[in-house]
């Protein structure tokens, strides 16, 4: 691994209150054994990232109090119940204050995707300027990976829960996709009936 990949941290965007699974936040949902919050974490550090960011909003004393997240960096976004946006931006801007040059930005909800997803995308950071998302069938979702000199331009769009889409289609042109289809599924856990999908 080359010192500019080390420079690759993993970014959880944890914050989310599960409105539409009666206020449960999906940082505490359980998931084989620990907090799905856990499980993400875990994922971003198999994956290869450097450092493991986690940004924190709904119950985010109880998450703290709750979740064992070894040398991971926890981000609160007082601002969570504004979407993922507010998310997104809390957390560039306490990366921005690190000497990391790219942030690979992972869904709390999404535990189809493991490290082997993370580090396709991780493989394909080339400089501060890499835009690179992971695909299925050819189809945009995450993870994705936003070099360093894309931060300030996702934050100031980066709005409710569209996160970085708007930036991304801004610049589909710069955007690399890595398919990760076969070796992840894309699905979120957002209602009841997701639930089926945690073990």
């Amino acid at each position: 691994m080359t010192d500019d990949e080390n420079r690759v941290a993993g970014l959880l965007l944890a914050a989310g209150g599960g409105r539409r699974l009666g206020g449960r936040p999906k940082a505490l949902l359980p998931h084989r054994g620990r907090l799905l919050v856990e499980h993400a974490a875990e994922v971003l550090r198999a994956g290869g990232c450097a450092s493991v960011h986690v940004v924190l909003g709904a119950r985010a004393e109880e998450v703290r109090a709750r979740a064992t997240l070894p040398d991971c960096a926890l981000i609160d976004n007082p601002d969570w119940e504004q979407g993922m946006g507010a998310s997104l931006r809390a957390g560039l801007t306490a990366l921005a204050g690190t000497d990391a040059r790219a942030a690979l930005v992972l869904l709390v909800d999404q535990p189809g995707i493991g490290p082997e997803a993370v580090a396709r995308v991780r493989r394909s950071y080339r400089s501060p300027r890499s835009l690179v998302s992971a695909a299925y069938d050819g189809v945009r979702g995450h993870p994705v990976l936003f070099g360093a000199e894309h931060w300030a331009g996702i934050a100031a769009t980066a709005t409710g829960d569209r996160g970085a889409r708007a930036y991304l289609k801004q610049h589909a042109d710069a955007v690399e996709l890595v398919e990760c289809g076969d070796v992840a599924e894309a699905y979120d856990i957002d209602t009841e009936a997701d639930l089926t999908h945690l073990e």
